[in-house]
C-alpha cells in the first residue's frame, strides 16, 4: 500500500558530503513522522533522525551539527543531508514514516535501504 524508495547512496571521501533522499507512495492520507536509521554490520539499527510534519526535527548526538534532516510535504520526501562523514558513518540507512492511510490508524512503513562508504 505504501512504498518508501531511498536513493543517494554511493562513495563519498571522508569529511565529505552526501545526500539521501526518501520518496513515499501509494494510498497515503498523511504522513506524520518521517526518519532515517541506520544498521552498520554487526550492530543494531538505530535512530540517525527523524521530523514531524511541522518540521521539528530530533538527532541522534552522533550526527548532530553534521546531519541536517528536511522534509518536502508535498513530494511526501525526506532528505538527509549529511556533511562531515567520518568512518563511523557508513551503514545502511533505512527511511521510515508513519502513515495514515484512509482512517486515523498509523502504520509505520520501512524503505529497502540504501548505503554508502566512506574512503579516500
Amino acid at each position: 500500500q505504501v512504498q518508501l524508495v531511498e536513493s543517494g547512496g554511493g562513495l563519498v571521501q571522508p569529511g565529505g558530503s552526501l545526500r539521501l533522499s526518501c520518496a513515499a507512495s501509494g494510498s497515503i492520507f498523511s504522513i506524520h513522522v518521517m526518519g532515517w536509521y541506520r544498521q552498520a554490520p554487526g550492530k543494531q539499527r538505530e535512530l540517525v533522525a527523524t521530523i514531524t510534519s511541522a518540521g521539528n526535527t530530533n538527532y541522534a548526538d552522533s550526527v548532530k551539527g553534521r546531519f541536517t534532516i528536511s522534509r518536502d510535504n508535498a513530494k511526501n520526501t525526506v532528505y538527509l543531508q549529511m556533511n562531515s562523514l567520518n568512518p563511523e558513518d557508513p551503514a545502511v540507512y533505512y527511511c521510515n514514516a508513519a502513515v495514515s492511510l484512509s482512517s486515523p490508524t498509523i502504520f509505520s512503513y520501512w524503505g529497502q535501504g540504501t548505503q554508502f562508504t566512506v574512503s579516500s
